[in-house]
């Protein structure tokens, strides 16, 4: 049996996937801004660590930006949940920063060991950030 989807369901996917993807091309930008490497600089000289690095970092806030999707109220509910999700983000960036000592420098260098793990913190602290925007 086909299911029709109506028009006001369409127009609200279209709504919120346009803002979802507003929400994570804002993150991308302010996150490149707020580190003190060149992530986009790096990536196009073929810097393999900060690629990884941002990469986590952009699925890391994915994560819970999907929850929020499906547990909001409303885009206001969204754009609120969406701010914690960055705050958190940004949070995991510091935390792996303090803990392996100027990780910005070891992304700058290439270092792909220090670069996954922060990428795997950010992955594992917005899959937990997803979950617990859950309720």
């Amino acid at each position: 049996m086909p299911t029709v989807i109506s028009f006001e369901a369409f127009a609200s996917f279209l709504t919120y996937f346009a803002v979802a993807l507003a929400f994570v091309a804002a993150f991308a930008a302010l996150y490149m801004m707020v580190t003190p490497h060149h992530e986009a600089a790096l990536i196009r000289a073929g810097n393999t660590a900060a690629a990884i690095s941002l990469g986590g970092a952009v699925l890391g806030f994915t994560l819970p930006l999907a929850s929020v999707i499906i547990h909001s109220v409303s885009l206001v509910d969204m754009a609120v949940w969406s701010i914690v999700a960055f705050t958190v983000q940004l949070a995991v960036y510091r935390l792996v920063d303090f803990l392996l000592r100027d990780i910005s420098k070891h992304i700058d260098e290439g270092n792909v060991a220090a670069a996954t793990t922060l990428a795997v913190a950010s992955l594992a602290i917005g899959a937990i950030n997803a979950a617990s925007m859950a309720y």
